[in-house]
Protein backbone atom coordinates (compact mmCIF):
# COMPACT_ATOMS: atom_id res chain seq x y z
CA UNK A 1 0.00 0.00 0.00
CA UNK A 2 1.65 3.69 -1.12
CA UNK A 3 0.96 6.14 1.77
CA UNK A 4 1.80 9.61 1.72
CA UNK A 5 2.01 12.37 4.05
CA UNK A 6 -0.75 15.13 3.35
CA UNK A 7 -2.94 17.57 4.17
CA UNK A 8 -6.44 16.64 4.92
CA UNK A 9 -8.60 20.01 5.28
CA UNK A 10 -10.77 20.77 8.76
CA UNK A 11 -12.88 23.92 9.34
CA UNK A 12 -15.42 26.37 8.74
CA UNK A 13 -16.23 27.92 5.15
CA UNK A 14 -13.35 30.30 4.31
CA UNK A 15 -11.06 29.20 7.49
CA UNK A 16 -9.47 26.62 6.67
CA UNK A 17 -7.52 24.49 9.22
CA UNK A 18 -5.18 20.62 8.20
CA UNK A 19 -4.45 18.09 9.60
CA UNK A 20 -1.12 16.59 8.64
CA UNK A 21 -2.31 12.71 8.14
CA UNK A 22 -0.84 9.47 6.51
CA UNK A 23 -3.03 8.24 4.05
CA UNK A 24 -3.69 5.54 1.51
CA UNK A 25 -2.37 7.54 -2.03
CA UNK A 26 -6.06 6.02 -3.46
CA UNK A 27 -8.18 7.50 -0.67
CA UNK A 28 -9.79 11.26 -0.98
CA UNK A 29 -8.23 14.19 0.15
CA UNK A 30 -10.65 14.35 3.49
CA UNK A 31 -11.54 10.12 3.41
CA UNK A 32 -10.04 7.46 5.70
CA UNK A 33 -7.10 8.07 6.61
CA UNK A 34 -4.06 5.38 8.87
CA UNK A 35 -2.78 8.07 11.49
CA UNK A 36 -2.80 11.81 12.13
CA UNK A 37 0.87 13.27 12.35
CA UNK A 38 -0.37 16.97 13.23
CA UNK A 39 -1.90 20.23 12.34
CA UNK A 40 -1.68 23.38 10.41
CA UNK A 41 -2.96 26.54 10.64
CA UNK A 42 -2.32 29.28 8.06
CA UNK A 43 -4.41 31.78 8.65
CA UNK A 44 -3.20 32.33 12.14
CA UNK A 45 -0.59 35.36 12.64
CA UNK A 46 2.01 33.79 12.55
CA UNK A 47 0.50 30.37 11.03
CA UNK A 48 1.09 27.60 13.53
CA UNK A 49 2.60 24.09 12.34
CA UNK A 50 2.17 21.18 15.08
CA UNK A 51 3.89 18.01 13.81
CA UNK A 52 4.69 15.26 16.15
CA UNK A 53 8.31 14.73 14.40
CA UNK A 54 8.39 10.95 15.91
CA UNK A 55 5.35 9.99 14.09
CA UNK A 56 6.43 12.08 10.83
CA UNK A 57 10.14 10.23 10.69
CA UNK A 58 8.19 6.64 11.65
CA UNK A 59 6.16 7.30 8.06
CA UNK A 60 9.03 8.40 6.34
CA UNK A 61 11.07 5.67 7.27
CA UNK A 62 8.64 3.21 6.27
CA UNK A 63 8.30 4.78 2.44
CA UNK A 64 5.49 7.05 2.80
CA UNK A 65 6.06 10.51 0.65
CA UNK A 66 4.86 13.78 1.40
CA UNK A 67 3.49 16.23 -0.64
CA UNK A 68 5.08 19.48 -1.67
CA UNK A 69 3.60 21.31 0.98
CA UNK A 70 3.43 18.89 3.81
CA UNK A 71 7.22 18.86 2.77
CA UNK A 72 8.01 22.17 3.07
CA UNK A 73 5.86 21.94 6.78
CA UNK A 74 8.02 18.94 7.68
CA UNK A 75 11.20 20.42 6.71
CA UNK A 76 10.37 23.71 9.20
CA UNK A 77 9.28 21.46 11.89
CA UNK A 78 12.70 19.53 11.93
CA UNK A 79 11.16 16.10 11.36
CA UNK A 80 12.60 16.04 7.87
CA UNK A 81 16.11 16.78 9.35
CA UNK A 82 15.69 14.28 11.74
CA UNK A 83 14.60 11.82 8.74
CA UNK A 84 17.74 12.89 6.43
CA UNK A 85 20.32 13.70 8.67
CA UNK A 86 21.49 16.50 6.67
CA UNK A 87 20.45 19.86 8.23
CA UNK A 88 18.04 21.84 5.85
CA UNK A 89 19.15 24.29 3.53
CA UNK A 90 17.11 27.45 4.97
CA UNK A 91 17.76 30.28 2.20
CA UNK A 92 19.47 33.38 3.81
CA UNK A 93 17.71 36.43 3.66
CA UNK A 94 19.73 38.80 2.05
CA UNK A 95 20.58 42.19 2.80
CA UNK A 96 19.47 44.74 0.55
CA UNK A 97 21.99 46.45 -1.33
CA UNK A 98 21.26 49.91 -2.06
CA UNK A 99 21.28 51.11 -5.86
CA UNK A 100 23.85 52.86 -7.28
CA UNK A 101 22.02 55.60 -8.75
CA UNK A 102 19.32 55.92 -5.89
CA UNK A 103 19.98 57.35 -2.49
CA UNK A 104 17.73 56.92 0.06
CA UNK A 105 16.16 59.80 2.15
CA UNK A 106 17.72 60.36 5.26
CA UNK A 107 15.16 60.25 7.86
CA UNK A 108 15.53 62.78 9.65
CA UNK A 109 13.00 65.40 10.45
CA UNK A 110 10.09 65.72 7.99
CA UNK A 111 9.45 68.75 6.55
CA UNK A 112 6.52 70.67 6.70
CA UNK A 113 5.54 71.30 3.21
CA UNK A 114 4.72 74.86 2.11
CA UNK A 115 0.87 75.97 2.08
CA UNK A 116 0.28 76.12 -1.27
CA UNK A 117 -3.30 77.56 -2.43
CA UNK A 118 -3.66 76.30 -6.30
CA UNK A 119 -6.83 77.48 -6.86
CA UNK A 120 -5.77 81.38 -6.10
CA UNK A 121 -2.72 80.69 -8.29
CA UNK A 122 -4.38 79.40 -11.44
CA UNK A 123 -7.48 82.46 -10.85
CA UNK A 124 -5.01 85.01 -11.55
CA UNK A 125 -3.01 83.11 -14.67
CA UNK A 126 -6.06 82.21 -16.78
CA UNK A 127 -7.53 86.00 -16.32
CA UNK A 128 -4.52 86.90 -16.91
CA UNK A 129 -4.09 84.72 -20.31
CA UNK A 130 -7.89 86.15 -21.11
CA UNK A 131 -6.79 89.11 -20.76
CA UNK A 132 -3.63 89.30 -23.03
CA UNK A 133 -5.67 88.47 -26.25
CA UNK A 134 -8.05 91.48 -25.22
CA UNK A 135 -5.44 93.78 -24.70
CA UNK A 136 -3.22 92.79 -27.89
CA UNK A 137 -6.63 93.00 -29.79
CA UNK A 138 -7.84 96.79 -28.49
CA UNK A 139 -3.63 97.46 -29.14
CA UNK A 140 -4.22 96.91 -32.85
CA UNK A 141 -7.43 98.72 -32.81
CA UNK A 142 -5.63 101.70 -30.66
CA UNK A 143 -3.54 102.30 -33.37
CA UNK A 144 -6.28 102.12 -36.09
CA UNK A 145 -8.11 104.93 -33.76
CA UNK A 146 -5.02 106.96 -33.39
CA UNK A 147 -4.43 107.42 -37.30
CA UNK A 148 -8.20 107.59 -37.93
CA UNK A 149 -8.03 110.66 -35.36
CA UNK A 150 -4.69 111.82 -36.74
CA UNK A 151 -6.45 112.24 -40.47
CA UNK A 152 -9.39 114.05 -39.17
CA UNK A 153 -7.59 116.35 -37.33
CA UNK A 154 -5.44 117.12 -40.22
CA UNK A 155 -8.15 117.72 -42.62
CA UNK A 156 -10.17 119.93 -39.92
CA UNK A 157 -6.47 121.70 -40.63
CA UNK A 158 -5.85 122.07 -43.82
Amino acid sequence: MAVKLRLMRMGKKKQPTYRVVAADARSPRNGRFIEIVGTYQPRQDPSVIEIDNDKAVHWLQHGAQPTERVAKLLKISGAWEQFTGVAPEIPAVPEPTPNKGYTAPSPAKPKAAPVVEVSAEEAPAEDAAEEAPAEEAAAEEAPAEEAAADEATESDES
